[in-house]
C-alpha cells in the first residue's frame, strides 16, 4: 500500500508494537536502575522497581525531547520511512532484547532500535539514505558513554574516598545508604529521560511517514509522550530480574558507597547525552561506571571476563538487530 494511504489499523498496530518495545526496554533495563541499590541492600527488589518506575515517569517533566527529535528526524532522510521500515525496525529491536534478556546479557535497547532502523532502511533503499551525522554520533557513543561512565564513576569514588578518609566504615556505610537513594533516583530519572524518548521518536517517525503528523511540527503529539513514559515505567515495575545479578554482583561486589558513585557517574553521563540529543545506552553507561568504581579499589575486584562478554554483546547489537530488521522488512511487504 502507499505510505500516505496506510490504513489506520496498521498505524495503530505499529504504535502498539512500539509501546511493547518501550515496555520491554523498561523491563530489560530495569536492572540498570535498580541493580546497584538492590545488590547493596539499600532497597528490597519490590521497593526498588517502584522507586525506579516513579522516576522513569517523572522524567517526562524534566527533559526536553532532544533525543526523540534525533530518532524522529536525524537518522533517515525524510520520505524514506514507511510502515514496513517501522515494522522491521521494531521486530529487529524486540528480537534482540528478548534474546539478550533470556540469556541474562545486559545489552542496549537503544542501539538495538538504531540497528533495527538502519537494517530496515538499508533493505528498502540502501545506505545512502541514512543521515551520517545522526548514525555516527550514536555509534560513537557506544564507546564514549561507558568510557565517560567509567571516568565519572571512578572519579566520584576517588573524591568520596578522600573526603571520608577519616570516617569509620560504619559511618560511611550509614551515610551512603541514605545518599544512594538520591543517586538511584537521579539515575532512574536519566534512564527514563533518554530511553522513553527513543520510542517517542520511532512513533513520531511513523506518524510523519503516514501523514498523521507533519515533519514541520516542533513536537510529537502529547499522547505519544505520555504513553511512552508510562510504558517504560510499567516495564521497569515488572523488572528484568535475570540481568540484575549480572549488573549488581557478577561484575564487581558493591557497597553503598560504590553504588552511590556508580549511579552518580552514570546519571551525569545520561543527563549530558539527553541534553545533547544523543540516544545512548543506559546499559553501557552504568556498566562502565560500575567497572570504574571496582577498578579504583583494585583491578582484580572487577571480573573482567564477565565485562568482556558484555562488551561482545554490545558489538553485536547493531548488526544483529539490523539483520533481523531487514528480514522482517521483507516479510512485512507480504503482510501489509
Amino acid at each position: 500500500m502507499a505510505t500516505a494511504q496506510a490504513a489506520l489499523w496498521v498505524v495503530m498496530l505499529l504504535v502498539l508494537i512500539a509501546l511493547l518495545f518501550d515496555f520491554m526496554n523498561g523491563f530489560h533495563d530495569a536492572a540498570n536502575s535498580i541493580a546497584t541499590v538492590v545488590s547493596t541492600g539499600v532497597l528490597k527488589p519490590g521497593q526498588a522497581v517502584l522507586f525506579a518506575a516513579f522516576f522513569n515517569f517523572v522524567a517526562l517533566f524534566v527533559f526536553k525531547l532532544s533525543v526523540a527529535a534525533t530518532i524522529g528526524k536525524g537518522i533517515v532522510q525524510p520520505g524514506i520511512v514507511d510502515v514496513h521500515v517501522v515494522f522491521g525496525a521494531l521486530v529487529g529491536a524486540i528480537t534482540w532484547n528478548v534474546l539478550t534478556w533470556w540469556y541474562g546479557i545486559p545489552s542496549s535497547s537503544s542501539h538495538a532500535l538504531i540497528g533495527g532502523i538502519v537494517g530496515a532502511v538499508i533493505a528498502k533503499s540502501g545506505a545512502s539514505v541514512l543521515i551520517a551525522s545522526g548514525v555516527l554520533k550514536t555509534v560513537l557513543f557506544i564507546f564514549v558513554s561507558p568510557m565517560l561512565g567509567f571516568l565519572l564513576g571512578s572519579l566520584m569514588m576517588i573524591i568520596v574516598a578522600w573526603t571520608f578518609r577519616r570516617a569509620t566504615p560504619l559511618k560511611v556505610d550509614r551515610w551512603f545508604r541514605r545518599l544512594q537513594l538520591v543517586s538511584a533516583s537521579a539515575y532512574s530519572l536519566g534512564h527514563g529521560g533518554n530511553d522513553a524518548q527513543k520510542t517517542i521518536g520511532i512513533i513520531w517517525l511513523l506518524l510523519i511517514a503516514t501523514g498523521y503528523s507533519s515533519a514541520s511540527d516542533a513536537l510529537p503529539p502529547t499522547w505519544t509522550i505520555v504513553s511512552c513514559y508510562a510504558a517504560i515505567a510499567l516495564g521497569t515495575m515488572f523488572g528484568g530480574w535475570r540481568i540484575v545479578k549480572t549488573m549488581g554482583q557478577r561484575i564487581t561486589r558493591l557497597k553503598p558507597v560504590g553504588g552511590f558513585c556508580a549511579e552518580t557517574g552514570g546519571a551525569l553521563t545520561l543527563f549530558l547525552a539527553t541534553a545533547l540529543g544523543i540516544p545512548v545506552s543506559t546499559t553501557h553507561t552504568i556498566t562502565g561506571a560500575i567497572v570504574g568504581v571496582g577498578a579504583t579499589r583494585n583491578a582484580s575486584a572487577v571480573r573482567w571476563g564477565v565485562a568482556g562478554n558484555i562488551v561482545w554483546a554490545w558489538i553485536f547489537t547493531i548488526p544483529a538487530s539490523a539483520f533481523v530488521a531487514a528480514v522482517a522488512y521483507w516479510i512485512s511487504l507480504t503482510i501489509f
